[in-house]
């Protein structure tokens, strides 16, 4: 069985794997393992520094060459020291999928391991869950349900932007104070399913191709 670990931001993603993606690729032979990274000596989750998680991500490769390591890190908000973020090239992207891919390629250069497939989330967990907005009608009032889904009827959920104000989970937010990332990003993930997102997210679905691919 393929072992893959996966460097994640936080508890939501560590439950989105747990829950999504395990079960998904067990049956195809791959064990996933998701590691909330370490901020600092006792602490973990979320993502200060590349400086913070590169000897994480070189730790994990080295200590299992058997295995793959990735991660699932938001592009919104990404640290500036990240790889690709201070090149002249990350000006000339036109969006953020393009941002995540020159950031991608230019950790997997910095790293330098065979068996590290980096991954950066466009622009951030939750807009995954645009892929199917009516699935937060079992957490909120129909007003909020139409607002999310006005959201999708201009923009793909891939291309909701990373502004402070617009981001994925800041139009959730405005639209419903009462949502939760770790209780509720994962429930509705869960509802709306797999081949939703793949199908409407292209960037992540180009990711969960790369681990579908792999060689035991």
């Amino acid at each position: 069985m393929m072992r893959v670990y996966l460097l994640v931001e936080g508890q939501t993603e560590e439950t989105f794997v747990r829950e999504l993606l395990m079960p998904h690729f067990a049956r195809m032979g791959r064990y996933l393992t998701p590691i909330i990274a370490s901020t600092r000596s006792g602490h973990k989750g979320g993502v200060v520094s590349y400086a913070k998680v590169r000897p994480q991500i070189e730790r994990l490769c080295k200590q299992d060459v058997g295995a793959v390591v990735s991660t699932m890190f938001d592009l919104y908000a990404l640290p500036s020291d990240f790889p690709g973020k201070n090149s002249t090239e990350w000006a000339r992207q036109r969006s953020g999928a393009d941002k995540a891919a020159l950031v991608e390629h230019e950790m997997s250069r910095d790293i330098g391991q065979r068996n590290f497939i980096p991954y950066i989330q466009v622009h951030e967990f939750e807009a995954l869950l645009f892929t199917e907005p009516r699935r937060f009608a079992d957490w909120a009032e129909p007003s909020v349900v139409d607002t999310l889904i006005q959201v999708c009827t201009s923009s793909k959920p891939e291309d909701i932007n990373d502004d402070p104000r617009t981001a994925p989970s800041k139009r959730i937010l405005a639209a419903m104070p009462a949502y939760q990332k770790p209780v509720h990003g994962p429930l509705i993930a869960c509802d709306i399913g797999l081949d939703v997102m793949r199908a409407a997210c292209p960037h992540f679905a180009q990711w969960l191709a790369q681990l579908d691919a792999l060689n035991d």
